[in-house]
């Protein structure tokens, strides 16, 4: 089918969203930036494509439920989205600067790290997470409310007491942000973390609506 392309798009440091004619973008979700949406794709209400210094990419027929996030960066480098055809992404699920393989599977409320990868044919289950540079296994099965991190990949349920020393490890604040600081230093940490993200979200001073949605 031919479909109108609705959704508030903005146009985000000179670029703007681009939709291909057979796309769904329903009329409360928000693109910003260098988003393309690719054929037969559904982006649904409430669901915000942020691109920042990056780009997002969805690929063919692939889903954006309600009210997910997906969020690209610059900061600690060039940390695009990347959703492959055929992608599942539920509702208020969070992507952030990752890739994600074709016919992936990622459940409502789950949660993608920056520069992570999942493999095609992987499922992220309901309120599981992937940390920052996990690599998950083509038709991997991350279970629900879990934490997938390490390479070899490993799980970890949210009361394990390893779980605190093991994300200390993977250097998130540098991952994500550019940030050097140790993991026990959270004041200078998250600080500076702050600083770093007022930056960023700085320059969307200039944004400029390109329809109200």
């Amino acid at each position: 089918m031919d479909a109108v392309v609705q959704g508030i798009r903005i146009r985000h440091r000179g670029r703007e969203p681009r939709v291909h004619p057979t796309a769904y973008i329903a009329p409360t979700a928000t693109l910003v930036g260098d988003v393309r949406v690719g054929p037969r794709a559904r982006v649904m209400y409430g669901a915000v494509l942020d691109a920042e210094g990056a780009r997002i990419e969805v690929g063919e027929a692939a889903v954006i439920c309600e009210n997910a996030v997906l969020r690209g960066s610059a900061v600690a480098g060039d940390q695009p989205v990347l959703v492959g055809d055929h992608v599942f992404v539920g509702p208020q699920a969070t992507l952030l600067g990752c890739e994600v393989g074709r016919c992936v599977y990622v459940a409502t409320a789950a949660t993608v790290l920056q520069r992570a990868r999942l493999g095609a044919g992987s499922v992220v289950a309901v309120g599981a997470l992937v940390h920052a540079r996990t690599v998950v296994p083509d038709e991997y099965f991350v279970p629900p409310h879990t934490v997938a991190l390490d390479a070899p990949l490993r799980l970890l349920a949210p009361g394990d007491p390893g779980l605190a020393e093991a994300v200390g490890r993977v250097g998130f604040a540098q991952a994500a942000f550019g940030v050097d600081a140790e993991w026990t230093d959270r004041i200078n940490r998250y600080e500076r973390i702050a600083e770093v993200r007022v930056a960023e979200f700085g320059a969307h001073a200039d944004d400029e609506v390109l329809n109200p949605g």
